[in-house]
């Protein structure tokens, strides 16, 4: 029974309720050691009872650097269910597990979303309950695979409960609920004491039970023992945990000496295998037979599944922390040689590190095997932890400083920026040669990139590309480097085109073609020569044809194309990266992908068809925990919701936009400079003109004016300059934004933007001819947005010059377009006008068959229409096939229809 949890067993019932009605759900449950996480996990499993699937893992410290090695423990027994995982999915978790010597490198995010698939699979016979205790001490690989999977969770009939101790470890879980145990009440605490105390026990020794436990259950229920025993020297000045050990560790003192080294070994044995504890326990003289006094005092239990289990987590604290040194070296050497005699190498060569108390070369090799094992499988921070103990083990400066470089890296590749930081310094100390002193620049200038540092991470960059090195590896470092240029400045972007041009590259290396492009697509722009230019597929077949890795290497190329102008080439590249990042699971690039893709849509005009891409894009950003993307796309959204007049979402998108983590590093936020159109978009619907100009006109001046958020308000500036009476303030701006068209060719879209913004600006008996040219531009570029404005512009003029009956016609062209764009400001302002102009207030256009769809049903709902079951628009999306199937459910009633063919009949009206 549990007491005075009633607020937490509340929170258990209703995730249990919801599964069984075929809903999934999450909880993270923290708090201090003994505070009863433990116990809420065991009140979930009883209370699931027989309708449940119940599965269970629990983080072990010394199991942390083993590459997913908790969601092995959590799904061993569902592997049989992986043929049924879409192919990218199954070969990741056979990756991750070892199953498959070819499977390839796993890749943490498409490990997560197989866990995903794993665990809708097992829910489809039952409800599925997932418990797993001590999560601060889940492996990394594991912790983000599960973290993944629980935050795209839907309709599954899936449950996953964690608890967290608080101040060992870490398990941040952002984004998912939480809830935090408070010490029980006095009355609760009471009621604990009573129901397990002997009633011999006098008031005495509950009145100071109850002190010193201050409501933590654990305590209420070990210290009477404790405390009834006498106290031990200095109890009463440690704190509450270390009292708790305190007491376990009597318990544990009383036992046999035999049956304290059986307990030493299992507390240092990490996967429960009663077999592997006897073999390792017997060379240390403890047989079997010593199990029988810790399992009578209640310390250790065997299970059915011939396994055992410490009573408590603090337990096996208690144990380690109060064996001798000798001893705890013993037992890893123990379960090393043990571990190692079974073929399990990567374990047992852990607990020998652990043993080991100076430098060993053999041990050293097999930790270097035990990391790039742990590669192959996706277990970066495992690696990069196995790298750093060999490099500490290593008896020679070479070896030492090549384990630091690939532990650096591979703490780069988990994520762990200040890890790679520190182990890139480190190795900087040893290195001589200067490929490595390279290599270590770059893994410093990311980690400076990530936080926002950017003037360290390009300069840092700059100097691995000045270095003595092969011209493929300083090619990418000038790759990365025009990234934090592009943060920078001009001048920055500028220099790096020229170190680009200097280099004497093989034309048959991969970046050549990707170097080649930003030369001859963007060096124009700062006035830089340029080579001849390719269209942006050729360069991407280029490319491939020279080993790049598609889609991975080609992801720039995107971004790239847009600061010349070449919209159209980047939806087509997007669309078909965003394919192949589909098809092979990389679901860490799909964020950026749609990213670019929205904004190849929106500048065409089609905002639904962006919408869609940002939700997708930002959905999976916070999923995958990339803050940056997040900052871009809720930006980009932000705008998107400006244009549909949006007030509330415009404000909630840009505070996330601009909450980016970088900004803590006195870096703007990457969604700093959308954000800053967003709201002068918004602004400038509502007719505010004053705003637009004193947020725009800096924005286009300062160092960020080169970004493609940045050149492209200037029509904006000009419309609101003008309409403020103070067209003077638009026109630097406007002279940098017709030279950039004329440098980028003066494609037909930027030169109708050029002809509208002087009839804006230039003299009255100009204005028409400006007007009629800007509107036979756009009906050549597909850009109906662009179009309607400056019909509206143009009707706006009419109407002032009293040429009402022309007026009409341009209004009505514009108000059409806006509505049926959801651009509601504009449509109300085209509305006015034309009321203005004589008209009769025209009735607002019906919306179109999919106006009541939320952006995931409709996306879900396009893609059914075109007849993909169920599954395959799940492995498209990285959702469960029940999930697909809830939305599909969801949105038919709104539609009016209740079968796929009534759907794709409906889409295609």
């Amino acid at each position: 029974m549990l007491y005075g949890r009633a607020g937490e067993q509340a929170a258990v019932e209703e995730l249990l309720t919801g599964a069984r009605e075929g809903r999934s759900g999450v909880l993270v449950l923290r708090g201090e050691p003994g505070i009863g996480k433990s116990a809420l996990l065991e009140y979930a499993a009883e209370r699931a009872g027989a309708g449940f699937e119940v599965l269970r893992a629990t983080g072990i410290e010394y199991e942390a650097d083993l590459p997913f090695a908790g969601l092995h423990l959590l799904l061993g027994l569902a592997l049989a269910l992986l043929p049924g995982l879409p192919a990218p999915q199954r070969r990741a978790l056979e990756a991750a597990f070892g199953l498959a010597e070819e499977a390839g490198p796993a890749d943490r995010l498409l490990s997560g979303l197989a866990t995903l698939g794993l665990l809708a699979e097992l829910a489809q016979a039952r409800p599925l309950l997932c418990l797993v205790d001590d999560a601060q001490w889940l492996d990394h690989s594991s912790a983000d695979a599960l973290l993944l999977a629980a935050r795209r969770l839907g309709s599954e009939g899936v449950v996953l409960l964690f608890a967290a101790r608080d101040g060992e470890g870490t398990f941040a879980a952002p984004g998912l609920p939480e809830r935090r145990l408070a010490p029980l009440d006095p009355s609760a605490a009471a009621e604990l004491l009573a129901a397990g105390s002997n009633e011999a026990a006098g008031a005495g020794l509950r009145y100071r039970v109850l002190a010193e436990a201050q409501g933590n259950p654990l305590a209420l229920t070990e210290l009477p023992a404790a405390l009834a025993a006498g106290p031990s020297p200095g109890v009463g000045e440690l704190a509450l945990t270390s009292r708790l050990r305190q007491a376990f560790h009597g318990q544990v003192a009383r036992l046999p000496a035999p049956s304290r080294t059986l307990l030493l070994v299992a507390a240092a044995e990490e996967s429960g295998e009663l077999a592997t504890v006897l073999r390792a326990a017997e060379a240390l003289g403890a047989g079997p037979e010593d199990l029988l006094p810790a399992e009578r005092a209640g310390l250790l239990r065997r299970t059915q599944d011939g396994r055992y289990a410490l009573r408590h987590p603090l337990l096996r604290a208690a144990i380690l922390d109060g064996a001798p040194l000798d001893q705890k070296l013993d037992g890893h050497r123990a379960l090393g040689a043990v571990l190692r005699a079974d073929g399990e190498l990567d374990r047992g060569s852990w607990h020998l590190a652990l043993a080991a108390t100076g430098p060993d070369a053999e041990l050293a090799q097999a930790l270097e095997g035990a990391a790039r094992r742990a590669v192959a499988r996706g277990g970066h921070a495992g690696a990069a932890a196995a790298y750093e103990r060999a490099a500490q083990l290593a008896p020679d400066r070479a070896t030492v400083t090549r384990c630091l470089l690939l532990a650096a890296e591979s703490a780069l590749d988990a994520a762990e920026a200040e890890r790679a930081r520190s182990l890139a310094l480190r190795g900087a100390e040893l290195a001589e040669d200067a490929l490595t002193l390279a290599v270590l620049d770059w893994v410093r200038a990311t980690t400076e990139f990530w936080r926002g540092g950017y003037p360290e991470a390009h300069r840092l960059l700059l100097s691995a590309a000045d270095r003595e090195i092969p011209a493929q590896i300083a090619a990418r470092a000038l790759l990365q480097a025009f990234h934090t240029a592009w943060y920078l400045g001009e001048r920055q972007v500028g220099e790096v085109l020229d170190k680009m041009a200097a280099l004497a590259l093989p034309a048959e290396d991969a970046t050549a073609p990707l170097l080649g492009y930003l030369r001859s697509a963007i060096g124009p722009v700062f006035d830089r020569q340029a080579p001849p230019s390719l269209a942006l597929t050729e360069v991407a077949a280029l490319a491939r044809a020279a080993g790049a890795d598609s889609p991975r290497d080609l992801v720039q190329l995107c971004g790239a194309a847009l600061v010349p102008g070449r919209d159209a080439e980047t939806f087509e590249l997007a669309g078909e990266l965003i394919a192949e990042a589909r098809a092979a699971g990389a679901v860490g690039l799909l964020p950026t992908l749609l990213f670019f893709r929205a904004e190849a849509e929106l500048f065409h005009g089609r905002h639904r068809d962006a919408e869609l891409a940002v939700a997708e894009g930002l959905a999976l950003a916070r999923d995958t925990a990339q803050p940056q993307w997040v900052s871009q796309l809720c930006a980009l959204d932000a705008y998107l919701a400006a244009l549909r007049g949006e007030r509330e979402l415009v404000g909630q998108r840009v505070g996330e936009a601009l909450a980016d983590q970088a900004s803590s590093w006195g870096a703007p936020a990457a969604g700093t400079s959308w954000s800053q159109w967003a709201l002068a978009v918004h602004d400038l619907g509502l007719g505010r003109a004053a705003e637009v100009v004193e947020r725009l006109e800096p924005h286009t001046a300062g160092t960020y004016r080169h970004h493609v958020s940045a050149i492209r308000t200037v029509p904006d500036l000009v419309e609101a300059a003008v309409r403020l009476g103070r067209p003077e303030r638009a026109e630097a701006a406007f002279e940098r934004f017709e030279a950039w068209s004329a440098r980028i060719g003066s494609p037909d879209w930027t030169r109708a933007l050029v002809l509208r913004c002087q009839a804006l600006l230039g003299p009255a008996e100009l204005a028409e001819s400006g007007y009629l040219a800007a509107l036979e531009l756009h009906e050549r570029t597909g850009r109906p947005f662009e179009l309607a404005r400056t019909s509206l512009l143009f009707g706006e003029w009419l109407r002032r010059d009293r040429r009402k009956t022309e007026a009409r016609a341009r209004l009505r062209a514009a108000l059409e377009v806006f509505e049926r764009l959801g651009a509601r400001p504009w449509a109300e302002r085209a509305r006015s006008e034309l009321g203005a102009a004589g008209a009769a207030t025209p009735v607002a256009a019906p919306a179109g068959p999919l106006a009541g769809l939320t952006p995931q049903e409709e996306q879900i709902a396009r893609l059914a229409a075109t007849g993909l079951s169920n599954r395959e628009i799940a492995a498209q999306l990285f959702l469960s096939p029940r999930t697909v199937g809830h939305h599909l459910y969801k949105a038919y009633p709104k539609l009016g229809i209740a079968s796929r063919g009534e759907l794709a009949d409906l889409i295609a009206m």
